[in-house]
Parts: C-alpha cells; structure tokens; sequence
C-alpha cells in the first residue's frame, strides 16, 4: 500500500500571522510520522511565514497553489516554477477546477504548467474532474482521461511517472457533496488505467488522491476506497485542529 498523502489547499485563506498561528496549533496536534506526508498549498504572500513556521519540521512538505509556465520575464502578478522551488515549494497545484472555471486556465496551459513544473523540479499535482451537467451526461471518464492526457501530454513518460494525480468532481468542490467511495473509487481506476498505457508499464506507482468537499466525516471512508491513495483537502483543511485529525485518519 502507498504511503498516504495528506494536501491541504488553502485556497485564499490565512494571511501570515493567521498561517504562523495556524501550523502552531497543528504541530501541537501533529508530531513527526513516517507514514504518511503532509503537504500544505498556502497562498503565495503566506508561504514565507509557513516556510518559517515549519523550520524545524522537515517531514512536513509545501508546495503553491499555481505557477506561470515561463521561467522569468515581464509576468505581472505571476510566480514562476523556478521561483518557487528556489523560496522552498516541492510541490504545486495544476489544473484545479477553480483556475479552469474561473480563471479560464485551459488543457493546453495546464500541459504547459506541468512541463515548466518538471524543468525547475517541482511534482505536479495534477487536478482532473468532470461537472455536474458532465457527470449526468454519462461524460465522466471522457473528460478526465481528456483532461490527464493533455496534462501529462508535455512531458517524458519518465517524468509523467514522477507526478501525484487528485480526482476532484467539480460538482463536490465546496459543494457538500461528495463522491462515495465507490465513485471514487471506480474513477481513480480509470485513471490508474490511463496512467498505465501513457506510462507504458504495468505497475503503477503514480498517486491518485481524491478531493471534493472532504471532511472528518467523510476521510476514513474515502481514504479506505481501493485506488484511493490520498486527499486533497479545501475548506476542512483551514482548521488547524480539524485539519490534524484528518491527517491522523
């Protein structure tokens, strides 16, 4: 069984003094585990601080909630791959349904974003999921299997295998609804199948977390589904108590 992921997106949520008194009151409720990892999504003006509150915990990982797919130049308002690993992100969030839906990011700039992801050495999370209207029309597995291809399209196979996946059902995203296990489950396998054929291997070692409206009630549940290897987690994640019994699942 894979190692557990545990991804808190906090979304813009949490100025620094807030993100400091946060991970203060989580690492009272979280000590080191080799377990599971941790890995917190802050909005890029916080990342300094949780950067400075995490000093001293090493097992515990970061990452920003987007990047720009150049690596420098007259960007106004954007943070580069390179710039985020070199300020200590590991990670970073592609695709995610809110920068599909609101901001217009499309399939082709998501596969840009992990290919500049790849090059400064950032893992991407790649977010896939289908809309209500999507999911009523029977187009569930088209649109996310669309929607991986082109992500994962850019880069070597080699470097695709390096990614973490996360399922989130727009329909479940702040929503309160959530996918049962079982539909979970049953898209994660469809997932793992693709990944399989673009990574041209039988096994595979390629995350799949789930997100969408997850919450202390719900996590056991989802985390025991088959080919469900991990959560990533909004609004339940903004709370520091709540959020450490989550990871304690």
């Amino acid at each position: 069984m894979k190692q557990p992921i545990f991804a808190a997106n906090w979304k813009m949520n949490h100025a620094p003094a807030d993100a400091t008194a946060f991970m203060r009151a989580f690492l009272a409720h979280f000590g080191k585990r080799q377990d599971r990892s941790v890995i917190f999504f802050p909005p890029a003006l916080s990342f300094g601080a949780v950067v400075g509150a995490l000093k001293d915990r090493p097992d515990i990982q970061l990452g920003v909630q987007n990047i720009y797919w150049e690596d420098k130049g007259a960007f106004t308002g954007e943070n580069s791959a390179t710039i985020a690993r070199a300020s200590g992100a590991k990670y970073v969030l592609v695709g995610h349904s809110e920068r599909r839906h609101i901001f217009g990011e499309t399939e082709e700039e998501a596969g840009k974003k992990v290919a500049a992801a790849t090059r400064a050495g950032l893992t991407p999370i790649v977010c896939v999921g289908e809309t209500l209207a999507q999911r009523e029309a029977g187009e569930t597995e088209q649109v996310v299997l669309r929607q991986l291809r082109a992500a994962l399209g850019t880069v070597s196979s080699a470097d695709a295998g390096n990614a973490i996946i996360a399922y989130e059902p727009v329909w479940a995203i702040g929503t309160g609804k959530t996918a049962t296990p079982a539909d979970a489950s049953a898209v994660h396998q469809a997932i793992g199948e693709e990944l399989r054929r673009i990574l041209d291997s039988g096994s595979l070692a390629v995350p799949i977390l789930y997100g969408g409206s997850v919450n202390r009630g719900n996590a056991a549940d989802l985390l025991a589904a088959p080919e469900v290897d991990g959560l990533l987690v909004g609004g339940a994640s903004l709370d520091a108590q709540g959020w450490a019994s989550i990871v304690l699942t």
